[in-house]
């Protein structure tokens, strides 16, 4: 996770800002939350998987709170945002990071795999734009961060239903920045490669040779949660203040071109 994060030397990025981070139990979320909070952020992380939320929270102390977040769920996301403006004020920023992904073709994946993974991936990100816009509007402003994918720059095979909510993402985050720049709110998208979370861990990728795949890339290495949460830090603070309908790409180089 992100312990040593102050190791920048640019002192508390997010000091006096209120996040919310989505699928914050664990992998990128929880490093993302953690970061935050070492740079003086507060936040509250919603998570369906309640106990290694909870968990996550306590370890990082009063500035932090777990909340049940099912992003599929309108009034749980007003419930998140109000426990927020209660309790710290208000919203800041927003890290729409809660994600799964149902290995499929267009061929074997069932509508109702494909319905599962729109409903959180896509949906849940718009559900979560939608609650916080009228507590950042108050704020004067704000900074929205939508988890996409390299599967949402191109192509996948083999993720048909993950690479199409990931794209969907990218429009959602363009043409939300257009509509909330005027609100003094940035709204970027973050688009990892292989990062080592649970999501590439399952037995679905149990044949994969992770060494490699690893040795393919530029960067040599497959990626770990804090190399996105450095970047969601940046998003999230005032150094990217003109930084807004963008795709950040960190991927260690898999999408840069074919690779021998």
């Amino acid at each position: 996770m992100a312990s040593g994060a102050s190791g920048w030397g640019l002192g508390r990025r997010l000091d006096g800002k209120t996040a919310i981070v989505t699928g914050a139990a664990r992998g990128q979320g929880a490093a993302i939350a953690e970061l935050f909070v070492s740079h003086g952020a507060n936040v509250l992380l919603g998570d369906v998987l309640d106990a290694d939320g909870a968990l996550v929270a306590e370890k990082l102390g009063s500035a932090a709170s777990y909340h049940h977040l099912d992003v599929r769920s309108e009034e749980l996301w007003s419930d998140a945002v109000g426990q927020c403006v209660e309790r710290f004020g208000g919203v800041d920023v927003l890290v729409n990071n809660a994600g799964i992904l149902r290995v499929g073709t267009v061929s074997s994946t069932s509508p109702a795999d494909y319905r599962s993974v729109i409903e959180v991936n896509q949906v849940g990100c718009y559900l979560g734009m939608h609650a916080v816009v009228p507590s950042m509007e108050r704020r004067g402003g704000g900074s929205i961060i939508n988890t996409s994918s390299v599967a949402g720059l191109h192509g996948t095979k083999g993720v048909f239903a993950y690479s199409a909510s990931k794209y969907a993402i990218r429009g959602m985050t363009r043409s939300a920045a257009l509509e909330l720049g005027g609100l003094g709110i940035r709204v970027n998208s973050i688009h990892p490669g292989t990062i080592d979370t649970p999501m590439i861990n399952g037995p679905e990728f149990a044949d994969v040779d992770r060494v490699a795949f690893a040795a393919g890339l530029p960067a040599r290495r497959i990626g770990e949660p804090t190399d996105v949460a450095w970047l969601a830090l940046f998003l999230a603070s005032d150094e990217s203040s003109y930084c807004t309908g963008s795709e950040f790409v960190v991927d260690g180089g898999s999408s840069c071109g074919a690779r021998t």
